[in-house]
């Protein structure tokens, strides 16, 4: 490629973007210190050195590039405005300018109909101010800076009046303060949105998991989070990008309420944190399509699609100033695990020194994976969709397993405990398609966005349960016909093979939860290596035991195996 993009700052963010830029042959020029994370891995004499708030660099930096962007939004947009007559500046100095002032953002965002906690701009910061702002909002609230807040930095959440005061001493000294309603937020969710010339495209939703107002963990795709709220949050993000001037790549952050309502938090105008994971488990990661979008070259839909499940664990500074270092290095006893270290030199307490990805076939496997990660940075903290008893958010088994009523329980016994013997997680459900049609659509429809890739039905009599599964999921059926007690079974498995064209159901023998199980583990294994593998051990063992029992019966004769083994006379 023959452009040139100037970056204002150089740090984590302008280092991915680089390795990026150089698989494409762009040449990327930063304005900032000298060995700076970017620079460590972008040798040529285009860089600048000095500040990134410098007018003399701005200006050199602009004349040297195509194209000018950020790595940070703290910088000067009136110098960015005045080298925007001249060489593009994208996204466009007065979204900058705008997000810089995160009150100013709400109130753009309310202007164009976008939902954002109520908020209230201080007049002064003082006591008396605040109070004025609680009596309106009510407590709890958030108390932010307006200007120059990131990682936790210009927040105090204010609990009570014995927080006013504390709240004023921490943040009083920023300046223009602002106070936020309280969110009682189910989860945090992130969509990182890319703005092209033509077309506003969006990653995944990602759920994010904060300590200390620093994101420590991004699940992608977000756990326990329907395939509606999904949808609903990238369309949001898109709208809210949609208000703001400029090509690239945008952060919206968001909350989930509790009632399945989104409010956004806040936008960064750049790459962001939760967007980290894109560069292992996408087509194209966040930075390569900021790259894309602010030169106008070509970018699809499926390009930032999920390519499998992903989690990302940011490596903060600890009290060891090689903390980081220490961190990698249990890493990398970790498989599919992807490190990335920012070249920062020594850890400070709660600084960003790398982060590190996990991608596999199933989020649960995923979070197996990582689990020593987490628990070797915050002991305890965390828990996992792989613990026994995982909570309300997290990820469900591969396989899920439904029945119409509790006694065709005992016929799923023995499938069950396959799955259990091949390492595949399940979850089992009673919706009946007659009894509660609405939780059972609900369930179904559901089910592919809450991480099940296969449903074993089990239904007997009518056995329409397989069936109305099918045409409520995009995912396989495989239909257990089970004996009523009135009749052998025929009925249930005619009803789940005779399936109208368009709404394919696979059937198993009567009372065949066995074959249920192996065909679900065959579904999986074609895109899981692991299960494919527990598979194959599990046909030769039964190819063992074949190979045993013909041996015996050539050994003993026909009269004498069926009195000895088989226990009859």
């Amino acid at each position: 490629m023959d452009k040139r993009v100037g970056v204002l700052g150089g740090g984590q963010l302008g280092r991915m973007l680089v390795e990026a830029a150089n698989l494409l042959e762009i040449r990327v020029n930063f304005l900032d210190a000298a060995n700076s994370s970017a620079k460590q891995v972008s040798n040529h004499a285009g860089h600048i050195e000095g500040s990134f708030k410098d007018a003399a660099a701005i200006r050199q930096l602009a004349a040297n590039s195509d194209v000018v962007t950020v790595e940070i939004e703290h910088v000067d947009t009136y110098m960015l405005e005045e080298i925007s007559a001249t060489t593009p500046v994208q996204p466009d100095y007065k979204t900058i300018r705008m997000i810089q002032d995160k009150f100013a953002q709400k109130e753009h965002l309310i202007k164009h109909h976008v939902p954002v906690a109520k908020s209230i701009a201080l007049e002064k910061p003082t006591v008396g101010e605040l109070e004025k702002v609680s009596a309106t909002l009510g407590l709890p609230l958030m108390l932010k800076s307006r200007r120059e807040a990131y990682d936790g930095r210009g927040n105090f959440p204010v609990k009570s009046k014995a927080d006013f005061q504390p709240a004023i001493d921490a943040l009083g000294k920023n300046g223009e303060l602002y106070g936020e309603q309280w969110a009682q937020f189910k989860m945090e969710l992130a969509v990182m949105v890319v703005k092209t010339k033509y077309q506003t495209y969006s990653f995944p939703t990602v759920e994010t998991i904060h300590e200390n107002s620093i994101c420590k963990l991004v699940y992608a795709p977000a756990r326990g989070v329907s395939a509606e709220i999904n949808q609903k949050a990238q369309d949001l993000a898109k709208k809210a990008v949609s208000c703001f001037w400029g090509r690239g790549v945008f952060g919206v952050e968001m909350f989930l309420l509790q009632d399945g309502e989104l409010l956004i938090n806040e936008i960064a105008p750049r790459p962001h944190n939760s967007g980290h994971y894109t560069i292992e488990a996408c087509p194209v990661s966040q930075y390569e399509a900021h790259l894309r979008a602010i030169l106008d070259l070509p970018l699809h839909e499926e390009d930032l699609q999920l390519r499998e499940p992903a989690i990302m664990l940011n490596i903060l500074g600890g009290d060891k100033p090689d903390s980081h270092l220490q961190f990698a290095r249990e890493a990398l006893k970790q498989r599919r695990t992807k490190i990335h270290l920012y070249g920062k030199g020594e850890a400070r307490k709660g600084r960003k020194m790398g982060h590190i990805t996990v991608t596999a076939p199933t989020m649960r496997e995923a979070e197996a994976i990582i689990a020593p990660m987490i628990a070797y940075s915050t002991p305890g903290k965390y828990r996992l969709a792989a613990d026994p008893s995982p909570g309300p958010s997290a990820d469900p088994a591969p396989v899920a397993v439904i029945m119409g009523s509790d006694s065709d329980l005992p016929v799923l016994l023995p499938g069950l405990a396959l799955l259990r013997t091949l390492q595949i997680a399940y979850t089992t459900r009673i919706v009946s398609a007659h009894r509660t049609p609405n939780d059972m659509a609900t369930f179904a429809s559901s089910a592919a966005a809450n991480g099940h890739k296969v449903i074993i039905a089990a239904a007997g009599g009518a056995a329409h349960l397989p069936g109305m599964t099918a045409a409520h999921t995009p995912l396989p059926v495989i239909g257990v016909p089970v004996k009523p007690s009135i009749g052998d079974g025929m009925d249930s498995l005619l009803s789940i093979v005779n399936m109208p064209r368009g709404v394919p159901v696979a059937a198993v023998s009567v009372n065949n939860s066995v074959n249920a199980a192996l065909l679900a583990a065959r579904i999986l294994g074609a895109g899981d290596e692991g299960v494919r593998k527990r598979v194959e051990g599990y046909m030769a063992q039964a190819e063992k035991e074949v190979r045993e029992k013909d041996e015996r019966l050539r050994g003993v004769g026909a009269e004498e195996y069926v009195e000895r083994f088989l226990g009859k006379k």
